[in-house]
């Protein structure tokens, strides 16, 4: 079985009753047609994938223009997607929307996360606190971060630092609501990002 993937828009949550009765959460998320702009070989590129534009808008940058001026749209957007041999019959010009997917089928969804902003040990690596009592004076600070040798701080130390914004991928989530015609798609559980974030969504592929 083929496996889809799609680039939508973070709408919101919401909730449902699912067939046991149970209340479950769902992100609903916008995907607007997107068109397959060039198609990458292995013979040509060393690579299988295929390219979609997604969301129009009125200017597009130049970079952008030389490869879909052929195409009459002007996207925001370029992404590309690695295919097999069972997605090969896709053709530049094609269209994809959201009924690529049915509900029950289950996807993994990535985007970049929520910023957090600058952040200390406590909120960003769960350290605890100093005590507050019997002069204790060290409430939030990080304590030690290394010995005297060899003098400099090793890669990857836990300090305060940037949070969030980082790439994140969910998988195995399932389809719970495909609206052709609003272009709405809907999946149980929550999804990376903020409101209006681009994710990427994939199928995952069904060995049956």
């Amino acid at each position: 079985m083929a496996t889809p993937a799609l680039l939508a828009r973070k709408v919101g949550m919401t909730s449902t009753i699912d067939k046991n009765g149970v209340v479950r959460a769902i992100t609903l998320m916008s995907s607007e047609e997107q068109t397959v702009t060039s198609l990458k070989t292995t013979e040509k590129d060393g690579y299988r994938a295929y390219q979609v534009g997604f969301e129009q808008v009125k200017k597009i940058k130049k970079s952008i223009s030389g490869q879909v001026s052929k195409l009459n749209i002007m996207p925001r957007i370029l992404r590309e997607f690695r295919y097999n041999e069972e997605q090969s019959n896709k053709n530049v010009g094609d269209k994809i929307n959201v009924g690529v997917f049915s509900i029950g089928d289950i996807v993994s969804v990535s985007a970049l996360s929520k910023g957090k902003g600058w952040a200390g040990t406590i909120k960003r690596h769960n350290f605890h606190r100093g005590r507050k009592t019997h002069g204790g004076r060290s409430y939030r600070r990080p304590g030690s971060i290394g010995s005297m040798y060899p003098q400099h701080i090793f890669k990857g130390k836990k300090m305060a630092g940037r949070m969030g914004h980082n790439q994140v991928t969910i998988k195995n989530l399932e389809v719970a609501l495909v609206d052709i015609e609003k272009n709405l798609i809907g999946i149980f559980g929550s999804v990376p990002g903020p409101r209006k974030g681009l994710i990427t969504i994939k199928g995952v592929k069904n060995e049956n």
